[in-house]
């Protein structure tokens, strides 16, 4: 159990990380990767959400509906 959490957090920080072409130079976005996707705050990377396709759909689907803006 512990090996598996190990080689899943390695996973995630040698990831190509993506964030969308929207975003603006600063630091305020979601970065995604992988395909059981990960996804990060990039003013703090360190910590992950790691979440399968259908998770992602539905966050991705909240997120449009503007679930998140404060």
């Amino acid at each position: 159990m512990i090996a598996e959490e190990v080689r899943r957090i390695e996973t995630t920080m040698t990831r190509h990380w993506r964030k969308s072409s929207h975003s603006g130079p600063n630091t305020d976005c979601v970065e995604i990767a992988g395909s059981h996707t990960a996804l990060r705050d990039s003013k703090n990377p360190v910590l992950k959400l790691t979440i399968g396709p259908a998770g992602l759909a539905v966050f991705l689907e909240a997120a449009k509906q503007g679930c998140f803006t404060r």
